[in-house]
C-alpha cells in the first residue's frame, strides 16, 4: 500500500472520530453492540473454525508424507487424479 493511501485512511480515521456524535444515545447504543457482535462473533469462531481447523492440520502434517502431497498436488501431477484425491 502506498504512503499516501496509508496517510488518507488515517486521516478518514480521525475525521471520523471528530465528527461522530458520540454522546448520541443511538450511535453509542450502536457502537456498543457492533463491538459486543464483534466478540461473539470471535467466540464462536475460534471454538468452531479455528481449532479443529488446526488439529487437522497437525494431523495432516503428522500421518501424511511430504513426497505423497508433492506426488499428488506438485507442478507435474495429473489434474484428474489430483482433484480426485483433493475431494
Amino acid at each position: 500500500m502506498k504512503e499516501k493511501t496509508k496517510l488518507l485512511i488515517i486521516a478518514a480515521g480521525f475525521l471520523a472520530a471528530y465528527y461522530i456524535p458520540w454522546d448520541h444515545e443511538v450511535i453509542r447504543r450502536s457502537g456498543l453492540e457492533a463491538f459486543l457482535m464483534f466478540q461473539d462473533y470471535a467466540r464462536q469462531h475460534v471454538l468452531t473454525c479455528l481449532i479443529p481447523a488446526f488439529f487437522i492440520a497437525g494431523a495432516i502434517a503428522v500421518f501424511v508424507s511430504q513426497a505423497s502431497v508433492l506426488k499428488y498436488f506438485g507442478a507435474q501431477a495429473n489434474k484428474l487424479l489430483s482433484y480426485s484425491v483433493a475431494s
